[in-house]
């Protein structure tokens, strides 16, 4: 008989020792809240586990409230080593030493006799320090950007546990809990701890998948909402999560360059009635005078569609260089980013965010948009 997925999730989580876990860039509270939770889970299990996305430095800040991981990275430089190997049986190696001159690193070694045969010296790659990888919202490993491009290997070589609740995730893992019907990949986190038992789901990690809850239905008032996260959220209540202490953290203090960039981008607010579609152009100007960054855009974007509830769907569009425009865009609309994928090659999903570098002007950028949206 096989075993359940949340089975094979804690077969993998107790076997392993060293687990990573990986975020798209830039990740969402929801995702970073969820990441937060599991690893302090898998440290509660015996594990020690490595957190990585690129930017999540940053964006941890935005969590300050929640108890933060030991290990965080935003590469994973140093993760594998490289072994230089010497055949030994017949001329044994007395003495190694290393030397540093200007910027090379010198190995010097005594044979016990004569001189080395270079047929004896190999190189080899060593294995990985992680045995786990736990992506957490990512719809496919490209998605992960220069983590993937610069360590594509470890995703051959390393069990894959794949999260997400996106129907555009391609089931790259060994173990795929993809839930198109959850909220966010809280929920499906939370369901699978409470089904493989309660013995490590303490206060912690209670509090961080209710953060990570409320972030992704905006405390509930999203219709993606469904009824498993709200009797969710009463279990994690009961298990020692504080809703008031979330409240507090995740909508009672907006950061002022985030309040800044709002008010610029809002003065510049155009709508398509006929289509139901909220626009938007950001200079550089514009993130100047907040002292934002673009990695804001879609937190913004979000707050827009917060305040449009005629609308169903949202884009704004930045100048990064001449003739090439950013393109952020958020629907409720479902199919809408299967629809318009195929004219925006190379786009990616990320902070339920279609975000697409188009080489054209914003205005001409924005004119593709609602012909195609037609």
């Amino acid at each position: 008989m096989s075993l359940t997925k949340s089975a094979q999730f804690l077969e993998l989580a107790k076997k392993s020792r060293h687990p990573l876990i990986l975020l798209p860039p830039h990740p969402n509270r929801d995702g970073l809240a969820t990441s937060i939770a599991l690893a302090h889970y898998l440290t509660g299990i015996g594990s020690a586990p490595t957190l990585a996305a690129i930017g999540i430095e940053k964006k941890l800040t935005e969590l300050a409230f929640l108890p933060c991981p030991s290990v965080v990275v935003e590469s994973l430089s140093g993760s594998r080593d490289f072994v230089l190997s010497f055949n030994t049986e017949h001329n044994p190696i007395l003495d190694v030493r290393t030397e540093k001159v200007d910027h090379e690193l010198r190995i010097y070694l005594t044979p016990e006799h004569g001189t080395i045969d270079p047929r004896d010296f190999s190189f080899i790659l060593a294995k990985y320090k992680f045995d786990l990888v736990i992506t957490i919202g990512v719809p496919d490993k490209e998605s992960l950007g220069s983590i993937y491009e610069a360590h594509p290997d470890i995703f051959y070589e390393v069990p894959i546990i794949n999260i997400d609740y996106h129907g555009s995730n391609e089931q790259f893992g060994q173990v795929n809990l993809v839930e198109v019907t959850a909220s966010s990949v809280a929920e499906i986190i939370a369901t699978l701890l409470r089904e493989i038992g309660e013995e490590f789901l303490e206060d912690a990690v209670a509090e961080a998948l209710l953060a990570g809850l409320m972030a992704a239905t905006d405390s509930f008032q999203k219709k993606t909402t469904t009824p498993r996260a709200l009797e969710l959220a009463s279990y994690l209540m009961g298990r020692g999560a504080d809703q008031q202490k979330i409240v507090k953290h995740l909508y009672k203090t907006q950061p002022l360059h985030l309040l800044k960039l709002w008010g610029r981008i809002m003065s510049n607010i155009r709508s398509h009635d006929t289509l139901s579609l909220i626009t938007a152009t950001v200079t550089i100007e514009d993130l100047v005078q907040s002292r934002s960054s673009i990695t804001d855009l879609p937190t913004v974007l979000e707050k827009i569609r917060g305040n449009y509830a005629g609308a169903n769907t949202f884009a704004l569009f930045y100048l990064e260089g001449k003739e090439q425009t950013k393109l952020f865009l958020k629907s409720n609309q479902e199919g809408l980013f299967e629809k318009i994928a195929p004219h925006f090659p190379g786009h990616i999903i990320t902070d339920e965010t279609f975000q697409a570098t188009v080489k054209l002007s914003p205005e001409s950028t924005e004119a593709l948009l609602v012909e195609k949206l037609d």
